[in-house]
């Protein structure tokens, strides 16, 4: 019997999904689930009479695979990673790949390289998006690990991945180590501050203009006809369409506190140790950490009893305030996202290809959408670009699209509405572009109460003073100072 090209093991939907994806594109697969008789359900049931080995055991799993063996792991971010791992390494040889598919956060996956080269075997930690249509039909797929399991895995993944237009593969090789990792966690983060920017012109045009979940249909259905045009845009087009069993909207039946698994939070906290203002997505992490107050909220609504006037303004003017309002801010998530990803790539000696992400995340993804072609077009011009507001295309666009933003922020601070995704991003835009923000006198504070010394106009930069701004201190300055 034809040994399998590579094995899997974790058959949640995910999982099921991508054997059925890879077995459609030629490939052999085999399988194992630590409960054995998912196995025999699967191979009996959606798998029957297709190439693909069902295994009781990891041992026969690793008896199944050609040579060099390799072996993707679909099961739960955390221990359950490394525990797979170990018992992996117990069957598996030197030169073998196993492959991590889950949410590991990019840390780990570091360590996790190290280790299993250190065993003499070859480490893939891959970021893989697009839920289970996705994974089925073609998800966007971010790898990156031991450089040398590439040229063995890229069959398969760019096999099974998404095809933009022109057929290039929403896949390829990102970097050494916890690299595709990192970028999957920078995409999870991109995709809350999509989705916020989304329920806050959802909730401006519900509790601000009073429109109904047709009309909004109606809106979100033209919006994915303009450089809206993406994945969220089109499922928040159909999502208000659905309706409940009673004919009303089934979206305001369903309970507003959000969840989440935590890539939004780790995106925020690298952003933190890398000193990167990632207000917009910070943003959306807290607001669905506030949205989970849920019995708080409603004792404090009574509490203060606010009320939204009434909107007296062009309403129809106004949707089109908020179209350009949100896609002003999808623009500085973005810009954001991928300072990080130009930080923590001289922090951890990755060489990104910054142009190359956005078409990995131009199909199969969940932030899938028509405006990375020109984030790609952007930093194919310019891949040294800092910022994706200092591009051509995204400078232009932003200047035509502040005028806007302005109203719509200014209209939800003053009618009481809140979007916090929206209106931080215009502070970063307004922070950004000024030349000379108050921090002079933030650094006289610090130097005043703890000595930390501060640069001067006149004098060049790295050269530090510090002053005894009370007459009676000294003039002795603290050892440490930091931008």
């Amino acid at each position: 019997m034809k040994k399998a090209d590579i094995g899997l093991i974790g058959l949640a939907v995910m999982g099921e999904n991508l054997i059925m994806n890879m077995e459609s594109k030629g490939f052999t697969v085999a399988c194992y689930n630590r409960t054995v008789e998912k196995v025999d359900a699967f191979v009996n049931g959606r798998a029957k009479g297709k190439n693909i080995i069902g295994c009781h055991s990891i041992q026969e799993l690793a008896d199944n695979l050609e040579k060099p063996r390799k072996v993707f792991c679909m099961v739960k971010a955390g221990a359950a990673v490394d525990a797979m791992i170990d018992q992996l390494l117990g069957v598996l040889e030197p030169g073998d790949i196993i492959i991590d598919g889950g949410n590991s956060h990019f840390p780990d996956t570091i360590r996790r390289t190290q280790y299993v080269e250190s065993k003499g075997l070859l480490y893939v930690g891959t970021g893989v998006s697009g839920g289970e249509e996705g994974a089925l039909k073609g998800p966007s797929m971010m790898p990156g690990g031991s450089p040398a399991a590439w040229p063995y895995v890229k069959p398969i993944f760019q096999g099974i991945c998404a095809k933009v237009e022109d057929g290039s593969p929403c896949c390829d090789w990102v970097g050494e180590n916890g690299a595709g990792h990192f970028v999957k966690m920078v995409h999870n983060g991109i995709e809350y501050g999509d989705m916020q920017l989304i329920c806050e012109s959802y909730q401006l045009m519900r509790d601000l203009l009073g429109m109904s979940d047709d009309e909004m249909h109606e809106v979100f259905k033209q919006w994915n006809t303009t450089e809206l045009d993406s994945y969220l845009i089109e499922i928040t087009r159909d999502i208000l369409a659905y309706k409940d069993k009673d004919g009303s909207a089934l979206v305001e039946n369903i309970l507003d506190t959000a969840g989440q698994k935590g890539t939004g939070k780790w995106t925020g906290i690298a952003a933190l140790d890398e000193g990167v203002p990632l207000t917009l997505i910070g943003e959306a992490v807290f607001a669905r950490c506030l949205s989970a107050m849920k019995a708080e909220r409603v004792e404090a609504a009574k509490v203060f009893n606010r009320t939204v006037p009434p909107f007296t303004g062009d309403k129809a003017a106004f949707v089109e305030n908020i179209r350009q309002a949100l896609f002003a801010s999808k623009i500085i998530s973005y810009a954001q996202g991928y300072t990080l990803m130009r930080t923590a790539a001289k922090t951890y000696g990755w060489n990104l290809n910054y142009g190359g992400i956005a078409l990995m995340w131009r199909g199969g993804c969940i932030i899938r959408s028509v405006f990375l072609g020109k984030i790609k077009e952007a930093y194919d011009k310019n891949p040294e670009l800092t910022n994706l507001l200092l591009d051509p295309y995204f400078k232009a666009t932003i200047e035509k699209l502040v005028p806007a933003w302005r109203q719509v922020a200014a209209a939800a601070v003053s009618y009481g509405i809140p979007a916090p995704a929206m209106t931080s991003a215009l502070a970063y835009f307004d922070g950004y572009t000024t030349e000379r923000l108050p921090a002079n006198l933030l650094q006289a504070q610090r130097d005043y109460f703890g000595a930390h010394t501060y640069e001067r106009l006149d004098s060049p930069r790295g050269q530090f003073f510090h002053t005894n701004w009370t007459g009676h201190g000294g003039n002795t300055s603290a050892a440490t100072y930091n931008a």
